[in-house]
């Protein structure tokens, strides 16, 4: 997918989650989401973010609050956006769903990959079925496996082989774990909501291993 598509997903998905999360109360915003730590208005509030992201400056700054940790820093970054939109976060996602700004670590891929997963982060926990194009998910799970950080998804599942049942794709070497293209990209970044949608000798490995 090239970046004029990605775009237009990210837009779309953007798009959808603020009207999903304008029709959530607060005890459906405070929820746990997919993300352990994270709320469901810290995902939302992360989302917000990417799309409006910080200056350089205040990003070194908020890498030195956050010890050097990229997960924390992602996390509190999230949180404070959260608590400072407050109720305005859903038209806070709205206004800037069309935005193509990034932060300075990252690029229009992962992004689309980012909204994906997240939008599974929100909508799972709280029982709403979210679909995801299937060839966004296919071009987020390629992304996915390539870059290492911060899912190390190759080495994670070193010995497997990915086989998507509703698409043409696939990765990896080894035992088989099948499934939908949507349930193999949460796979891939370490979310278990969907392990029941694959199956295959790899599944059972996995499953097994220590």
């Amino acid at each position: 997918m090239g970046p004029e598509e990605c775009w237009r997903i990210i837009e779309k998905e953007r798009l959808e989650l603020a009207d999903l999360l304008g029709e959530l109360d607060e005890s459906q915003l405070n929820t746990a989401s997919l993300c352990e730590g994270w709320r469901v208005r810290d995902v939302a509030g992360h989302l917000a973010g990417v799309a409006d992201p910080p200056s350089p400056g205040r990003m070194l700054l908020d890498v030195v609050r956050a010890g050097g940790s990229f997960h924390r820093l992602n996390r509190d970054s999230a949180i404070r956006n959260a608590d400072r939109l407050g109720p305005r976060l859903a038209d806070e996602l709205r206004a800037l769903a069309a935005s193509r700004r990034l932060p300075a670590v990252t690029n229009y891929r992962n992004t689309l990959f980012d909204v994906l997963v997240h939008g599974q982060d929100i909508s799972a926990p709280l029982g709403i079925t979210r679909v995801m194009p299937v060839e966004a998910a296919c071009a987020g799970a390629t992304q996915v496996w390539s870059i290492g950080f911060p899912f190390h998804a190759r080495r994670r599942l070193d010995g497997l082989r990915l086989t998507a049942t509703d698409a043409d794709w696939q990765v990896g070497s080894g035992a088989e774990v099948r499934g939908p293209i949507q349930a193999l990209l949460l796979f891939l970044t370490g979310r278990t909501t969907a392990l029941d949608s694959l199956s295959g000798a790899g599944m059972e490995a996995f499953r097994t291993s220590p």
